[in-house]
């Protein structure tokens, strides 16, 4: 089984993961890796939070899913938070890894928590949904374009003094082999404080999931990869890419979402942000499908307020 990924660390580590989860189920299945570079990869001067700049959708998984289309590889492995609401034709996200904490963190050079910050502070992220919450939170704020790797984006926060923090996935720096559960975090380029934001901001769609994507007429592929699915963490992934696909969003809408299991039920709260002047739309619903609580969600979403 042929396995695609990006070359970043990252991505590494999770087609690692993937590796290490068909070998417990299928100990005699040969594993082989193809390393691609996507648009994003390259276009590092594209910013992501000027949507009309970014083009976001597929910009770190068409190459992947054009290796698929075309049988160079057998699965594409994907954070699951940069694939677009749709699957291309006859492509399907057949299988996911159990998710990892869905928590951003605020990463700074001295402890504070974004309460803390100072009026006026400046904060490095990518992300169009982690801007917008942020400034809805503390209107103060300014924010930096920052693109790059993790290890990146650490050493210009090391070596940038004007800049207060950046935020990062706690999956991810997870992943990278951080755990950063006492607050601090010990890297090359020197320590960092890490502050949890799970209450303060919601998560991208997908967010800690890892996607293993697939062509609908591989069945041989389908066997094997729904060995090794997480049920639960697939079922509340079906319900965020129905709100994206109902929302028509790519992996830069400033959309954040939560999704919590419990007793057969789904509940699903989600933010909203529009035009700049406006503030976002809330709106959180529990139902017993993930198409369901999706469309509740939507629907709340479109209500004026």
């Amino acid at each position: 089984m042929v396995l695609g990924t990006r070359g970043s660390a990252l991505a590494l580590a999770q087609v690692e993961l993937t590796t290490k989860a068909l070998a417990a189920a299928f100990p005699e299945l040969a594993v082989e890796q193809k390393i691609f570079v996507t648009r994003g990869d390259q276009k590092l001067d594209l910013s992501l939070i000027r949507a009309s700049e970014a083009g976001g959708k597929g910009l770190f998984t068409k190459e992947l899913e054009d290796a698929l289309l075309s049988g160079v590889i057998d699965v594409a492995v994907h954070s699951l938070k940069d694939l677009p609401g749709h699957n291309p034709a006859g492509l399907e996200v057949t299988a996911v890894l159990e998710r990892a904490p869905t928590a951003d963190l605020l990463i700074t050079r001295t402890p504070q928590s974004l309460r803390e910050l100072p009026n006026g502070a400046l904060l490095g992220t990518s992300s169009v949904r982690r801007a917008r919450q942020l400034q809805w939170l503390r209107p103060d704020v300014r924010i930096e374009d920052w693109r790059g790797n993790v290890q990146t984006r650490l050493r210009k926060l090391a070596e940038r003094g004007d800049v207060a923090g950046i935020v990062l996935a706690q999956a991810g720096l997870e992943r990278l082999g951080h755990h950063p559960g006492d607050g601090t975090l010990v890297t090359e380029h020197g320590k960092f404080w890490a502050a949890s934001l799970a209450e303060d901001l919601l998560p991208a769609i997908g967010q800690g999931a890892i996607a293993l994507q697939s062509r609908a007429d591989r069945p041989e592929v389908t066997e094997v990869l729904r060995r090794i699915d997480h049920p639960a963490t697939h079922l509340a992934i079906r319900a965020e890419r129905e709100l994206q696909r109902l929302l028509a969003g790519d992996c830069a809408l400033p959309v954040g979402v939560r999704t919590r299991l419990a007793h057969g039920r789904i509940s699903l709260r989600a933010i909203l942000f529009g035009a700049a002047d406006e503030p976002p739309k809330l709106a959180e619903a529990e139902a017993d499908t993930a198409e369901a609580v999706a469309a509740a969600v939507f629907a709340g979403l479109a209500t004026p307020k």
